[in-house]
């Protein structure tokens, strides 16, 4: 391995019309010089100043920590990690993710978290001739990625019912070697039917991919009837993200995995030798491990999520202010219509609420809120009432 990249992967990047400029920027991105976006924009300057904040509600966070059981054994795990794999954690989530999953094994890849997983797949299935196409507004690693290893994109707008527009997307660029969709959506919280990515990945031009991030699927009323999972276990040409960020409450430690063909994992674990999916801390993986299997502590905070995000959505309403939805996940956007999303962002955050900022141009009065608990919903009330009268 050179500059951080296998030969391998430096041979594929040249074979498909890399400069050897990009692949330097490649190298950059693999050896974490130029990782800041592969973390994505929720690890940024915005997320320094959120820790300021007296109700934090800008980065999509769950409003609490992981279940007491995953707490529990990280702690156990922590106490004997003077050994490398104290008790075989990694086989023991991925043995877990394949019997929830019903998906075999080796359809499995896990990963600090899934940014670095997203921004990745744009290095493997992108090229200077083949490009992203991705929804607008949407999740900004991917598209930060392709721009970074100046691959071609496409950003086409959302439906009026704001799921994925799949055949503009294709129309869009019909050579694409990746088609993003996310779903739940960020920041929109709206779902795109399982037809519609059905009808994308049978449609989509040979060789090319679809990367299907379902961060925030276990937040939707009709999990787990609604996930993309079988593409993957059928072996389509697809990538089923998941993370343990949201939900699970275990935004700062780190732990996502991506379902797909053993060919297309090889693929992405080209670069770096696969080093991402075994350098994992072990206390996080035993956390994610016994979080994964309390189905009833996650239908209890689903159902928390929904009631609060119910009284946060009559809240604005009832101030004339347009929500935008259905929001299917831990967010809702609001359209404060006379205001940027610029100026209200400054003011919450001189009443000590952070939300997040101006990161969707297409929409620039529009706002992401996250939901938290009902007492930072009520904090955040409190707040917009206090912005409004001013």
């Amino acid at each position: 391995m050179t500059n951080g990249m296998t030969k391998d992967g430096r041979e594929d990047l040249l074979a498909r019309g890399y400069s050897r400029r990009h692949i330097m920027r490649a190298a950059a991105m693999l050896s974490g010089a130029a990782a800041g976006f592969a973390f994505g924009p929720e690890i940024s300057t915005s997320a320094r100043a959120a820790i300021q904040a007296k109700i934090r509600i800008g980065l999509n966070e769950c409003w609490t920590g992981p279940f007491a059981p995953g707490v529990s054994a990280a702690a156990t795990t922590t106490s004997q990690c003077n050994r490398y794999s104290p008790n075989g954690e990694r086989e023991a989530l991925v043995r877990a993710i394949s019997q929830i999953e019903n998906i075999p094994d080796d359809h499995i890849s896990i990963w600090p978290g899934s940014n670095i997983a997203l921004a990745r797949s744009v290095l493997a299935f992108c090229s200077p001739a083949k490009g992203l196409v991705t929804a607008n507004p949407g999740y900004e690693t991917a598209p930060t990625a392709a721009k970074w290893l100046g691959a071609p994109l496409k950003a086409v707008p959302l439906k009026p019912d704001y799921s994925h527009d799949v055949k503009a997307m294709l129309a869009a660029n019909p050579k694409a070697g990746l088609y993003y969709v996310c779903s739940p959506n960020n920041p929109t919280g709206t779902m795109t039917p399982k037809a519609d990515i059905e009808w994308l990945v049978n449609n989509k031009p040979a060789g090319a991919m679809v990367l299907i991030d379902e961060a925030y699927i276990h937040w939707s009323k009709a999990y787990p009837g609604n996930t993309s999972t079988y593409l993957a276990r059928a072996g389509k040409d697809v990538l089923v993200m998941r993370t343990f960020s949201k939900i699970f409450g275990m935004a700062g430690m780190r732990v996502g995995y991506f379902m797909a063909r053993p060919d297309v994992i090889e693929k992405l674990q080209m670069f770096d030798g696969g080093d991402l999916s075994v350098d994992l801390p072990m206390a996080s993986i035993a956390c994610a491990t016994a979080n994964l299997t309390q189905h009833a502590m996650l239908n209890q905070r689903r159902q928390e999520l929904i009631e609060t995000r119910a009284m946060t959505e009559d809240f604005l309403k009832k101030k004339n202010l347009r929500v935008i939805g259905p929001s299917e996940a831990n967010m809702v956007m609001v359209d404060w219509k006379s205001k940027t999303a610029k100026e209200m962002e400054a003011a919450f955050r001189a009443q000590g609420v952070e939300i997040a900022g101006p990161r969707w141009p297409i929409w620039p009065t529009v706002s992401r809120i996250t939901i938290g608990s009902k007492s930072d919903m009520e904090g955040f009330f409190g707040a917009l009432n206090k912005i409004v009268s001013a």
